[in-house]
């Protein structure tokens, strides 16, 4: 008999979406952090080089809110060292085991998102390393645009799948099909 529950990824069983202008994939469930308090981006990014977190990147999510994303799960000394070299100044509250992230990537991706979202995705009024929390559909989102034609979207765990499947249904509508495995 096991002590603890294993860990499965929620979206472990779902497969990458791929068309000529359209991919559809469900992220590794790495890290997320959620900082809030008095700081900036560049000190947030400056502690996260320092405590080797490279290819971490940090997204703007409220008033003196962010949050930290990558796709490798955080060793507790880095998740320490992180809250020491910014404590007294900020709050971080480790979210990995409660929300998923998904991309959708490709030059229709931003038509894709428009057909659940609000936010006005043209480059110009959502540049590269914007984010913004909002709907899609009934679901809360963030969404950030990471390359020209790329975005993630991170939700809660609990409506991961609900999400992924409605994505799912817009991508095959722009022409992507089920990647072999």
């Amino acid at each position: 008999m096991r002590d603890l529950p294993t860990s499965k990824p929620v979206l472990a069983g779902k497969a990458v979406l791929q068309g000529e202008t359209i991919r559809l994939e469900a992220l590794p469930e790495g890290h997320l952090l959620h900082v809030t308090g008095a700081t900036t981006n560049e000190e947030i990014m400056s502690h996260l080089l320092a405590v080797g977190l490279r290819k971490s990147s940090v997204r703007p999510a409220g008033y003196r809110q962010w949050f930290v994303a990558g796709n490798e799960q955080l060793a507790v000394h880095q998740e320490e060292a992180l809250a020491d070299a910014l404590a007294g100044r900020v709050f971080i509250s480790d979210q990995s085991h409660g929300r998923i992230r998904i991309r959708v990537s490709g030059s229709n991706a931003a038509a894709l998102l428009n057909k659940g979202t609000a936010i006005d995705l043209h480059p110009v009024n959502f540049p590269e390393g914007s984010s913004a929390v909002t709907l899609f559909g009934h679901i809360t989102i963030q969404l950030t645009r990471t390359a020209i034609n790329d975005f993630e979207l991170t939700v809660l765990r609990s409506f991961a799948e609900s999400l992924y499947e409605e994505l799912e249904a817009l991508a095959l509508s722009f022409g992507a099909m089920h990647e072999a495995r």
